[in-house]
């Protein structure tokens, strides 16, 4: 008796949070702050490719540099609130948008993503740290004692692999301009096109990448190889022509940040 009842309340209470201007101009927020991590992980990763050091080419990495920075504390919490806003936001998409079950997968997978950062981001905002790549290389190692935690690994891997290949399909056939054109609004420059078009494929290699040295961690049993984001850059660095390719793919990322910024202009919300 209670639970349509209960579910028309839910349903309601997304739609005005989803309607409401302050959540959406948080979430664009959101956008930038991605798109700005994602613009020092791509220098990092070039100044890693150059020989100039760098730090860790991963989140942690560009939140300390941030944290580091004058004002950084500041930004760092605005940032913090616009990725819980992001989450909150896609939380508001799995309850109301598309019910295509893959559609809010997709939306429920974004919220954990984006309620994550924005915890991260909120740590370094507070004056604590962390390192992307140790964390995972201690997960990894954890999961590997077991039977069940190395098939968990197994299927993280393949997922990241996928996800990883998605993105590269999403950049060459350019499937992320209608996340772009805002409701009724104009064409999205040629500029931004090639930003994103770049920006998915570079990502998306460096996610394969990594979901690939997730499986080879459990083949090989050593969690060092799995050991995040800056790992995945680096094995890129360490292949033939690597610092060339290092290069580009730092330049792509740097790419998909400035995507990621336009995208807080014109994205559909």
């Amino acid at each position: 008796m209670n639970s349509p009842l209960r579910s028309r309340s839910v349903s309601g209470a997304a739609r005005s949070a989803a309607d409401h201007p302050a959540l959406e101009w948080l979430a664009r927020a959101g956008f930038v702050m991605n798109g700005v991590l994602h613009l020092l992980i791509g220098w990092i990763a070039v100044r890693i490719a150059l020989g100039s050091g760098g730090g860790e080419a991963s989140n942690s990495g560009a939140l300390a540099q941030i944290a580091s920075a004058p004002g950084g504390q500041v930004m760092l919490w605005g940032g913090a609130v616009g990725f819980v806003a992001l989450g909150l936001w896609q939380i508001t998409e799995l309850l109301l948008g598309s019910e295509d079950a893959s559609d809010r997968v997709k939306a429920g997978a974004k919220a954990a993503v984006y309620v994550a950062l924005g915890l991260t981001t909120a740590r370094f905002a507070s004056g604590g740290g962390g390192s992307d790549s140790q964390t995972a290389s201690d997960a990894t190692s954890g999961l590997l004692a077991s039977g069940p935690g190395k098939v968990a690994l197994v299927i993280a891997g393949l997922v990241i692999l996928g996800v990883g290949g998605y993105h590269v399909y999403k950049g060459a056939t350019a499937a992320f301009v209608e996340d772009l054109e805002r409701t009724g609004g104009g064409q999205v420059g040629r500029a931004m096109i090639i930003a994103g078009r770049v920006g998915y494929v570079a990502k998306g290699i460096a996610l394969a990448i990594l979901g690939g040295l997730v499986v080879a961690a459990v083949v090989t049993t050593d969690p060092e190889k799995a050991g995040g984001l800056d790992s995945a850059l680096r094995t890129v660095g360490e292949q033939p022509f690597g610092q060339v390719l290092l290069v580009l793919t730092g330049a792509g990322i740097a790419l998909y940040g400035l995507y990621s910024i336009g995208r807080a202009r014109y994205g559909r919300m």
